[in-house]
């Protein structure tokens, strides 16, 4: 769960590369800040696997945000211990539903980023690459051709977080998107391999339509 998240909050980080030529590390990190600053709202759905308590498990799930508002929901389909789970963060609060109880956990942002082992990240940078990612070092890896279009690969390692996890990211030009994010370990074990799809910008989100949880559930403040 903790590297999950992990992997969703890099993945928003490239979230809409401009359509510049890029030419280093900083180049495309300027241009993801410039587009996110200027989209209203982004939406994307992660499927793949990752390595959630020793064993291998499919993950799946959509990413939805409005950065001006900084306002960030996250729907699981799988795994299964998380099925219909739902994080709602704003700048405030983190409010986490948990469908077998139908409960929902409210917890101030910056402690629920310490608890779920994010190294005091805040769960609404989801919607700030420039802010998230001066946490990292980021470097470009290497530039491939894919039906004709450049894809660039950048590899993200946590500033004095204690751990050797290194995040990579794949973003087109086809649209100026990422199509794919790694965690990656010791002797470079893929702890996670996910996939990018359904982007989309400016789909006409609304804050109501984030924040809507179970009416019926019992609200617990942390």
């Amino acid at each position: 769960m903790k590297r999950t998240l992990s992997l969703v909050i890099l993945a928003a980080c490239a979230l809409g590369v401009s359509q510049a030529g890029a030419q280093s590390a900083q180049d495309i990190l300027n241009r993801v800040d410039a587009a996110q600053k200027a989209a209203k709202d982004v939406s994307f759905r992660l499927q793949g696997s990752a390595t959630l308590e020793s064993a291998a498990q499919k993950v799946d799930l959509t990413v939805k945000s409005i950065p001006a508002q900084g306002l960030a929901r996250l729907q699981f389909m799988a795994p299964d211990a998380l099925a219909d789970n739902i994080v709602v963060a704003d700048r405030n609060e983190v409010r986490q539903y948990l469908f077998l109880t139908n409960q929902v956990t409210v917890t101030p942002t910056q402690k629920a980023a310490g608890g779920a082992g994010l190294g005091g990240l805040d769960f609404t940078q989801l919607t700030n690459a420039a802010t998230l990612l001066s946490q990292y070092d980021v470097k470009l890896l290497g530039t491939s051709m894919v039906a004709g279009k450049k894809v660039y690969q950048l590899e993200a390692t946590p500033k004095n977080a204690g751990t050797s996890d290194r995040a990579r990211v794949w973003i087109t030009e086809a649209g100026w998107r990422p199509t794919r994010v790694q965690l990656v370990g010791n002797g470079n074990k893929v702890l996670a391999d996910l996939n990018v799809t359904n982007y989309k910008v400016n789909s006409g989100l609304t804050a109501s339509g984030l924040k809507a949880l179970p009416k019926d559930a019992q609200v617990i403040r942390q």
